[in-house]
């Protein structure tokens, strides 16, 4: 019998037969390698993007890449960097290994690399970490997004450390904790069996202790996307229903637009806190607008893009308006409710240069055993992130 990896290899290179994996060149690549970020159970790498200058207690978004892809790519077709510029807020992009999985893609169905504090989910988070501690980001503006099983692996960061977390954007993805093995994993992605919405909700609210506030969630897919059933798009809503004590599945608030269909959860304070982004005849990839990154495989211009539109919807840039800005404001033009930011912790340490960044300007604290090496892993440490 064939290796499962064998197979998933095979599909991986049918895939490829049907749309090229166009990389951006690689004076496109603008990341940095992110080194020494913990114990790194999970054996990922890490790049990292910071405007010129970064704002102090600027916000950071996570971005995780999908199954083929690099970070550099993902950044180059998405738009991200260009948009941090714009914004002011620091990028970081986990990167999977092929001795992870051959296709690159995160192993968002395994629980030993899903569950709080173990495997891919914790290296994830130590290098969040790492960046809070070295760049000064403020805690409670820290973001997390992907695709597919970038998307997946998102679902499942927010679901167990939601305290971490102010917002999140899945697309194309699948619900935490709806998939334990590899075949449930394939079932999944078509939209065949999984648990039922109660059910779901009960999971994401014992992948960790935290009550409240929970993170904000938008979710993008396409309709016409043969690898990921748009069914899941309902189910990742569902899920997350019920922590945002919301009893019934219908929206506050739908409206219809060109090709995109939306629907929102408006919390009591009218702050939106789920949002469904469905986009009539889009198949498998990220939503993007050319101006705002490139089109490539799986990075599809629609002429709507999710990059800019999930940084709005988590108020990190502003929404430009009768031919003014205005921050903080949704799609109505209705002032959100504060308290949708996770809570603080404590204060940043203060910032180190790190090597090859030609671009960032920072002190380095005195070398020697007690240099910023000590001083991350010692908070790492007292974080419970490294042993």
């Amino acid at each position: 019998m064939q290796k499962i990896s064998d197979t998933i290899a095979r599909l991986s290179a049918l895939r490829a037969q049907r749309a090229i994996h166009v990389q951006g060149p690689r004076g496109q690549d603008r990341l940095q390698a992110l080194t020494d970020f913990g114990s790194n159970p999970g054996a990922l790498k890490a790049k990292f993007h910071l405007p010129l200058a970064l704002p102090t207690n600027a916000p950071l978004v996570v971005v995780l890449h999908g199954c083929t892809q690099d970070p550099a790519a993902y950044d180059h077709h998405s738009g991200w960097s260009q948009l941090a510029d714009e914004a002011g807020f620091a990028l970081l992009f986990p990167e999977q290994q092929r001795a992870n999985n051959p296709n690159l893609c995160f192993n968002w169905f395994e629980p030993a690399d899903t569950r709080r504090d173990t495997g891919e989910a914790l290296s994830i988070r130590q290098m969040i970490e790492a960046m809070v501690l070295a760049k000064g980001i403020d805690r409670e503006r820290i973001f997390i997004t992907g695709l597919s099983a970038g998307g997946a692996m998102a679902a499942a960061m927010l679901a167990t450390y939601p305290e971490v977390f102010a917002g999140g954007a899945i697309i194309a993805g699948i619900p935490y904790g709806s998939a334990t093995t590899i075949p449930q994993a394939f079932d999944r992605m078509r939209g065949h069996g999984g648990p039922s919405g109660k059910e779901l909700q009960r999971i994401l609210r014992h992948a960790s202790d935290h009550r409240v506030p929970w993170p904000r969630i938008s979710i993008w897919q396409g309709t016409a996307d043969q690898t990921v059933a748009p069914s899941n798009a309902d189910a990742v809503a569902v899920q997350w229903l019920g922590v945002h004590g919301f009893d019934k599945k219908t929206p506050t608030h739908s409206e219809t637009t060109g090709r995109l269909a939306k629907r929102v959860w408006r919390n009591v304070g009218g702050e939106a806190v789920i949002e469904i982004n469905m986009i009539a005849g889009m198949g498998h990839g990220t939503p993007i607008r050319d101006g705002l990154g490139s089109p490539g495989a799986f990075m599809l211009d629609v002429g709507i893009s999710s990059t800019r539109d999930i940084a709005r919807f988590w108020d990190i840039v502003a929404t430009q308006t009768n031919g003014s800005m205005r921050s903080n404001l949704n799609m109505e033009g209705e002032t959100p409710s504060s308290g949708s930011s996770s809570p603080a912790g404590e204060e940043a340490l203060e910032k180190f240069h790190t090597p090859s960044a030609g671009n960032i300007s920072a002190s380095r604290p005195e070398s020697g055993p007690h240099g910023i090496q000590a001083v991350i892993e010692d908070a790492l440490r007292a974080a419970g992130l490294m042993r």
